[in-house]
């Protein structure tokens, strides 16, 4: 698959998913401003996408009209577990990079699993995407939204209840919808 079509598919469930269902009442105005990068990385090995990463988070601080970056990564780290483990790396490099506190990274995968959850959980598509991706997130524009936000604590639970009411088998259709995205361009 092309780096058009990974992009493609992923600002679909951005939009269809993330913000058609409202799971971060924040996304939906920076998609609109056109302030969320999508870029696909071809590492293919944990170092090559932590390097990805510095230069990402890097681009960030230089061009602050990108408020976010959604960093796909479709050639490593398919299994969650090894995706999981990875997270503290790319936290540390963070902090050596002394971002901590600017940047945070959120953490999105086809087979996301919340501890305490089964794999079938409905409440894992609150994190489940297309692909494997990390979100870099700017600290002062997410306090600022939390700050502005009526319910911030709210919004978790209310996630969770309506991936159990859409249920499993719904969100999984969902999904799949994105990934053919660019099989009918337009529909």
């Amino acid at each position: 698959m092309n780096e058009s079509a990974l992009v493609e598919i992923t600002r679909k469930w951005v939009e269809d998913v993330v913000v058609g269902y409202n799971l971060c009442p924040f996304a939906k105005r920076e998609l609109v401003r056109d302030r969320v990068r999508f870029v696909v990385t071809d590492a293919d090995n944990e170092e090559s996408l932590l390097q990805a990463l510095q230069t990402e988070l890097l681009r960030l601080d230089d061009e602050p009209e990108i408020e976010t970056t959604l960093l796909i990564h479709p050639h490593v780290l398919q299994n969650f577990t090894d995706y999981n483990e990875l997270l503290s790396a790319a936290d540390g490099l963070l902090t050596y990079l002394d971002m901590e506190g600017i940047y945070q990274i959120a953490s999105f995968h086809p087979d996301y699993q919340f501890a305490g959850t089964t794999p079938d959980a409905a409440e894992n598509y609150t994190n489940r995407s297309p692909f494997p991706m990390l979100h870099l997130l700017r600290e002062a524009s997410l306090e600022a939204a939390i700050d502005s936000h009526p319910d911030v604590d709210g919004i978790p639970p209310r996630n969770i209840e309506l991936m159990n009411k859409l249920g499993a088998e719904k969100m999984r259709d969902i999904l799949a919808g994105c990934m053919k995205a660019t099989e009918n361009p337009g529909e």
